[in-house]
């Protein structure tokens, strides 16, 4: 294979990596419209109970994240995202038949722990192909992120309310069931297109020993308190979701398929933010992070205080310097540690990420319920929304960690010296 025909290779590979990532986060958003019509199919007493399912998935899918790291440095990567993608489908596909709100708790779990799979190989996998041009990647990569947070609410409230007048309550069940077997599909077709990757070379394995993902005690400190960072926008970016949902339909009188339009524009910005700030943060991440974050955090706070008519602009604007902190936070990481451990950091990355940031939607669900009748006037969500912007300013405070990680672990064992080329930003 020449020069050039592997690097068409790759490009393909970076893009149906990018699909994955579109049902990984399309299962993790298909359900936010649809909380109340689960509520009346199930016959809950609360919309808490519904936010609960959120959470119970969320908590599967990043719990498990480091055992998959481990797995993501020593096994193919390749075979364990078509692996994870299947198991999520089918899960998916279960939960749109479960004839109970105690299957539907299990069908979730599973669903979870398939997308596990997903961060640590994935990201791992774009970093070790992409050395040097790893913000672009990984942003190229996250468009998947925001074409699934867009299709998967925009698809399930569109859907769901057109067979509401056939179907009642139970109309949720279809899209689920859909995009279910959809993402079995896909998984097959990534693992047919995909190249094949390999882990980390004995020598690389050989820097690092076994369990030594930080040599010293310091650097275990400033790693966590990375992860604890960042966790704090993890958990301000679920709220947005849940909290979003429920203050649209309650306060603002959105139906679940205005909502689901709502939550999708959201998400639909960062298709060109993150290759966008991506590839600028290749040149310095710090001073970008800190710009898109601290936008975000403004514009959260004053979310609430908007007239209903830039309700949309708003949560456009939002999710275009939100969602762009993902790649470079990512890319930041990655490249302050060696390849051969790359899986299992991304992996406590993650699951610290998740578990915290995840409570999110049982804590929003429980909150709203606290609220009562104040939960339909926009006055009493103000001092929510302005917590989550604080969260995100906090987070911040993860940018002075990774400068002692880099300087400390000294030069980096990489698969390649040059970068490769990238294909074309859209």
């Amino acid at each position: 294979m020449n020069a050039r025909e592997h690097a068409q290779h790759r490009a393909r590979t970076l893009w149906l990596t990018g699909v994955l990532h579109a049902f990984t986060h399309l299962y993790q958003a298909v359900l936010l419209p649809l909380y109340l019509l689960i509520q009346k199919d199930f016959q809950l007493a609360s919309v808490g109970r519904v936010t609960l399912l959120v959470t119970v998935m969320l908590a599967a899918c990043f719990g498990p994240s480091y055992p998959a790291g481990i797995l993501a440095d020593r096994l193919n990567r390749k075979k364990l995202l078509a692996f994870g993608l299947a198991l999520n489908g089918t899960a998916f596909a279960a939960l749109g038949l479960a004839p109970s709100y105690a299957w539907a708790l299990v069908a979730v779990v599973v669903a979870g722990i398939g997308s596990s799979f997903y961060h640590p190989a994935a990201t791992a996998m774009i970093t070790r192909l992409f050395p040097g041009r790893t913000g672009k990647a990984l942003g190229l990569v996250g468009i998947g992120s925001s074409v699934g947070f867009f299709m998967g609410p925009l698809y399930a409230g569109w859907r769901a309310q057109m067979l509401e007048p056939v179907l009642g309550p139970a109309a949720w069940r279809r899209p689920v069931l859909e995009l279910g077997l959809l993402g079995v599909i896909t998984a097959g077709l990534f693992y047919w297109l995909a190249d094949e990757e390999q882990p980390s070379a004995p020598a690389e394995r050989k820097a690092v020993p076994s369990g030594r993902m930080f040599p010293t005690p310091a650097l275990w400190f400033f790693f966590f308190a990375y992860c604890l960072a960042f966790s704090f926008r993890d958990f301000a970016g679920a709220s947005m979701g849940s909290l979003s949902s429920l203050f649209l339909q309650k306060a603002r009188g959105f139906t679940p398929q205005s909502t689901g339009v709502a939550l999708s524009l959201l998400c639909i910005a960062s298709v060109v933010s993150n290759p966008l700030f991506g590839h600028l943060s290749d040149g310095g991440r710090r001073r970008w992070i800190t710009l898109v974050l601290t936008i975000a955090a403004v514009l959260v706070a004053a979310f609430p205080h908007v007239p209903p008519a830039w309700t949309l602009p708003v949560l456009i604007v939002y999710g275009f310097f939100f969602m762009a902190s993902y790649p470079m936070t990512e890319a930041a990481l990655m490249e302050s540690v060696p390849d051969a451990v790359r899986g299992r950091v991304f992996g406590v990355f993650v699951t610290a990420g998740g578990v915290i940031g995840n409570l999110s939607h049982w804590l929003v669900g429980a909150k709203i319920r606290h609220l009562g009748a104040a939960a339909q006037n926009v006055s009493a969500y103000f001092p929510i929304y302005g917590f989550v912007g604080v969260l995100i300013l906090v987070a911040l405070s993860g940018l002075l960690c990774l400068g002692p990680i880099r300087r400390r672990e000294g030069p980096l064992p990489l698969a390649t010296a040059r970068a490769p080329s990238l294909p074309p930003q859209t």
